[in-house]
């Protein structure tokens, strides 16, 4: 490793994409520290302390944007507003038609869906960034705090609208930057500036640990967690490389006095398929109930037992919905994002066939079967991952920020980043050899 990031250096063009991707991100940084104009940054801060050991759904999305959330800052929304945006065209390209012709058109058409996204982006976060105000005002941010009605002491609809429209052009920027990491730093901007978001809070929970331990002066619960981490980042590490390599076979052809073809490759079906999507969508899908419950009457039956059950991330009933959405969105996610009818008549348009199969529909049904065969170890997994370290860290009080999700997404990123860099190290290497 320390080789490959010494070439890194050594290369000028790949070090100005480094130090570029590292500006960016210390200012990114820097914006989830920025309080938005009209809110009281000592109420803030004193909410935040005492709102510091809480876990389940809020801590969740608190931990998407690096804890720029709770402090209403800037960035509060972080990169999620996009991520939603870019899952909702995701969704839409299987449903409307137009988009899937966009799909098929190549660069120019994903240039045009591109810009759906970017503007679905800035409607999301107006919405959300009304309801982080809103939220704020009404002291629901933070319910086990004596001073949440005082964060915004202006309540004023000017006020109001500066918060809103400072939040929406806070994500904006951030996608801008997630853009322009993307293009000209190291690629996967999205994903680094989220690998960014949950990278920094994790010193901050293991030491809370640390302090909260009991037992040798938490020194044991410090070592236990750090412990399971690693476990659990082999297993990502493990998973996320496995996969099905089917192979596929084209046929020799004589145009002319040239031969082409001839040649075998390979289909490759990761176990994940799905990456961290599933999660993401059964975190959100579970927020919506308890979201809800807070803004109705607290004393209602079923509020009550909304708060109760699907609120903790240690309840039965939370853990058992968690994986059962988590799995159920692995499936159908696979299921629009990979289409076997289409990849077997590309297959047999180039001419190429797996070897055992006749091309056609029946290539098709071969896919579909190797693919739910897949899905199925894959979406146990992330069900698995996404739950083990919420139950095993649930008397460890601010361990609840390191979940599966942020371990999975860590290493997932990280994994990408590295085959990024060492994709762009490889093409420089060539590049002096062609010269």
């Amino acid at each position: 490793m320390l080789s490959a990031f010494a070439r890194v250096f050594k290369s000028p063009d790949l070090r100005k994409k480094l130090l570029f991707t590292l500006g960016l991100i210390i200012i990114y940084r820097l914006g989830s520290h920025v309080p938005i104009p009209g809110v009281s940054y000592k109420n803030v801060q004193t909410c935040v302390d005492s709102a510091s050991d809480s876990g389940g759904l809020l801590g969740l999305v608190n931990l998407f944007s690096g804890g720029a959330l709770l402090q209403i800052t800037v960035f509060a929304l972080g990169i999620l507003p996009y991520i939603t945006a870019s899952i909702i065209l995701q969704l839409l390209t299987v449903v409307i038609p137009r988009l899937d012709a966009l799909k098929k058109e190549g660069a120019s058409g994903q240039a045009k869906i591109t810009q759906y996204t970017r503007y679905l982006t800035v409607a999301l976060a107006v919405l959300q960034g009304t309801g982080l105000v809103a939220t704020a005002r009404s002291g629901s941010l933070f319910p086990n705090c004596s001073v949440a009605s005082d964060i915004v002491p202006n309540d004023s609809v000017l006020t109001t609208a500066v918060m809103v429209l400072t939040v929406t052009a806070g994500t904006a920027c951030v996608m801008w930057m997630g853009e322009l990491i993307t293009d000209r730093g190291i690629g996967n901007g999205m994903s680094m500036l989220i690998f960014i978001s949950i990278a920094s809070t994790l010193p901050g929970a293991l030491w809370a640990v640390k302090q909260e331990g009991k037992i040798a002066d938490g020194w044991l619960s410090f070592f236990s967690v750090i412990l399971v981490g690693f476990v659990m980042v082999a297993l990502v590490v493990f998973v996320e490389q496995a996969q099905r390599r089917v192979p596929v076979q084209y046929a020799k052809r004589v145009i002319g006095r040239k031969s082409y073809g001839g040649t075998a490759t390979y289909i490759p079906l990761k176990i994940n398929q799905a990456g961290v999507v599933p999660v993401i969508f059964a975190s959100s899908i579970l927020y919506v109930p308890a979201l809800i419950a807070q803004f109705a009457d607290p004393t209602a039956p079923w509020a009550v037992w909304i708060t109760q059950n699907l609120v903790k991330g240690d309840h039965p009933y939370y853990v058992a919905a968690y994986f059962l959405l988590t799995v159920f969105f692995a499936f159908f996610y696979v299921a629009i994002t990979f289409n076997p009818d289409e990849v077997a008549d590309n297959i047999k348009q180039a001419g190429g066939f797996i070897p055992g199969i006749r091309a056609g529909r029946p290539t098709a049904d071969y896919l579909r079967y190797v693919l739910n065969r897949l899905t199925w170890p894959g979406s146990l997994y992330l069900g698995l991952i996404a739950l083990v370290p919420t139950v095993v860290f649930a008397s460890y009080g601010s361990a609840n920020q390191l979940t599966g999700t942020s371990i999975l997404i860590i290493v997932s990123v990280g994994l990408e980043t590295v085959k990024q860099i060492n994709s762009q190290i490889e093409q420089q290497s060539y590049e002096g050899f062609l010269r």
